[in-house]
């Protein structure tokens, strides 16, 4: 979406864009897995950060909105937690866990 665009849902806003794409390189990176309890949970978590800020902005108020997005982190802290969990039980690399969670200091500033 360009700067300054007008927001007409909640798939405009850049941070469910980028929350719905983690959430579907989480599926596609787990689907082999057999470690079900694991799968299942980051699946989850994962699902969860795009869900909120999707419910979150569909309830129409910007207290709810906000109170929705700090679920949305949350559920990022889980999915962090859960990466790193899979890492050091070798579902998941270094590397690949770099690419698919940037560290934030990788961000630039807001």
């Amino acid at each position: 979406m360009e700067k300054g665009s007008k927001i007409e849902g909640f798939e405009d806003l850049v941070v469910w864009q980028l929350a719905i794409e983690l959430a579907a390189e989480i599926y596609r990176h787990f689907e082999p897995t057999r470690d079900f309890t694991l799968k299942n949970q980051i699946q989850r978590a994962a699902i969860s950060i795009s869900s909120n800020i999707a419910e979150g902005y569909e309830r129409g108020s910007n207290k709810e909105f906000v109170q929705f997005l700090y679920y949305a982190k949350g559920s990022c802290g889980e999915v962090r937690s859960q990466a790193q969990l899979a890492m050091r039980v070798k579902l998941l690399t270094e590397a690949r866990l770099n690419r698919l969670l940037p560290h934030p200091r990788h961000f630039p500033p807001s």
